[in-house]
């Protein structure tokens, strides 16, 4: 006989401004680790993800082709994490974007909240 388990349905929180992903992009992996550690022991997200990516863009009217690395920070602290980043970001001009959570798993926001 197989035993067949029902998934239960999980349950999303409907909570604006409880939750945010920063956006924000690095040239090298070192300084994306650097300041994703940073972002973390002081507390200002829970989790960092870095990806690397192809970025095409132009630059002081000039066309770029550059591997950079894209980082989501996700965090309840979005306003103080931002400013931490423009201050420490490696950039003259950081990519700081953030998406508001409008509808999250309440268990992973209970995690995210800590």
């Amino acid at each position: 006989m197989i035993k067949i388990q029902r998934r239960e349905q999980t349950k999303l929180w409907r909570s604006p401004g409880r939750g945010s992903l920063i956006i924000s992009t690095f040239q090298s992996r070192k300084s994306a680790n650097i300041i994703a550690k940073k972002m973390i022991s002081k507390k200002l997200c829970a989790c960092v993800n870095i990806i690397k990516i192809n970025s095409v863009y132009y630059w002081k009217n000039k066309l770029q082709y550059d591997n950079e690395y894209l980082c989501f920070f996700k965090t309840v602290s979005s306003t103080k994490l931002k400013n931490e980043l423009k201050k420490i970001h490696p950039y003259e001009l950081p990519e700081i974007v953030e998406i508001k959570m409008d509808s999250v798993d309440k268990n992973y926001l209970n995690w995210l909240i800590g």
